[in-house]
């Protein structure tokens, strides 16, 4: 008779580890069921239970040496911010190892960034990140990181001062002008740096809108030079009745005081040369006499590989 399927509390709904479950009181045989299945090898979960981004991350650490370190966009991941592809996750690890597996992606290094209680430093993740992530994707991602106080431009610049051979380091210089703490949300960073590579003014992040000492609200992105507003519609804002509520009252009184405002939708920005030109038609309305909107190289560059600085001669 097979051996009955039994998993103790402590082991449900979670990852867990062959050690785990035999010091938890399970047998090697009720580890051989069919109620159980293996992300990696050595862990395993109850069959059926759905698993969330931190659960294969837990998952795969699990299966990897105290001595890997958890790194790359599998870092940021774990700092909370849901971007790119969970699989594989990446670990960083001194010296030589030779571990293969589907679904992990394992870095030698002769030196370690950066190290804190969960894997390499965000700061260190974020470096990391930039010598395969696009232009666009790394602004968004630091934006992210610097607002949430998850990292500093200055713990950046220390890694990059200090391991400057390490890939990722050379692009990063090409990341932190475009930076900006004040951005709440990736999708902001998007459309902020959208505009910025178009050639149009560089919008005021997340400003506080006071008209004879009232706060009216606070406006996403501000084209000072036109008193424009632009506000990102995400998805929360119509599955959240509180964010719903908030937006009516934030929008009437933007109308009540006569504050120009336009909703970028995520529609919108799935086209953004439309959404450049849907924002510079607004500002040319309400005044604006700048140079129209340019896609060239800057924009270009915005969805591709950042580039490594050309080495200048003596």
């Amino acid at each position: 008779m097979a051996p009955r399927p039994r998993v103790p509390d402590s082991l449900r709904g979670r990852p867990f580890s062959r050690q785990q479950a035999l010091a938890a009181g399970m047998t090697s045989r009720q580890l051989e069921g069919g109620h159980l299945v293996r992300p990696f090898p050595r862990v395993y979960v109850l069959r059926g239970h759905e698993m969330s981004r931190a659960d294969w991350i837990a998952a795969a650490a699990l299966s990897m040496p105290a001595r890997a370190q958890l790194s790359h966009v599998s870092r940021i991941h774990a700092a909370g911010l849901d971007v790119g592809e969970v699989i594989p996750v990446h670990f960083t690890i001194a010296g030589d190892l030779h571990l293969a597996g589907d679904g992990i992606r394992l870095h030698r290094t002769e030196v370690l960034p950066p190290l804190d209680d969960v894997g390499v430093t965000p700061a260190a993740a974020f470096v990391q990140h930039c010598a395969s992530a696009t232009l666009l994707e790394a602004v968004a991602v630091g934006d992210w990181l610097l607002h949430r106080r998850r990292m500093s431009t200055g713990e950046v610049v220390d890694v990059v001062r200090h391991q400057s051979w390490r890939p990722g380091a050379h692009q990063v210089g090409a990341v932190l002008p475009l930076l900006d703490a004040g951005s709440m949300s990736v999708k902001e960073s998007e459309v902020r740096v959208r505009l910025v590579s178009a050639g149009l003014p560089v919008p005021e992040v997340n400003v506080r809108l006071e008209i004879g000492g009232e706060l009216i609200g606070i406006g996403d992105l501000l084209m000072r030079c036109v008193m424009l507003v632009l506000e990102y519609e995400g998805r929360q804002h119509a599955e959240s009745v509180r964010q719903f509520n908030r937006d009516i009252h934030r929008y009437s009184a933007f109308r009540r005081h006569g504050v120009e405002y336009l909703q970028i939708t995520n529609e919108m920005l799935e086209k953004p040369k439309v959404m450049v030109r849907r924002v510079h038609s607004r500002m040319v309305e309400l005044g604006y006499d700048g140079p129209p909107p340019v896609f060239g190289a800057s924009w270009d560059g915005l969805d591709e590989a950042i580039r490594r600085p050309k080495r200048r001669g003596r």
